[in-house]
């Protein structure tokens, strides 16, 4: 490899790894909120919130990753 590809390996790898923690944030502060730990707009609405921002993190982590490395892998040889 060459320095620029190892490089940018590298930014893409962070990136990856920065997504699937976000991710996580997002599910542990969704169950937060489920739970009635914080409250945003009351007490049916903080668990609806919670459900949206439990999805989203689930997204963020099982799914947006693969999407980037599907987009982001290089072609191989022909």
């Amino acid at each position: 490899m060459t320095a620029a590809a190892d490089a940018l390996a590298k930014k893409r790898f962070i990136a990856l790894n920065a997504i699937r923690i976000t991710g996580a944030i997002f599910v542990l502060a969704g169950f937060v909120l489920i739970r009635g730990g914080w409250t945003l707009a009351g007490p049916p609405a903080d668990r609806w919130i919670g459900v949206a921002v439990v999805l989203i993190g689930l997204f963020d982590f099982a799914v947006m990753p693969k999407i980037l490395a599907r987009r982001w892998k290089s072609p191989g040889p022909r």
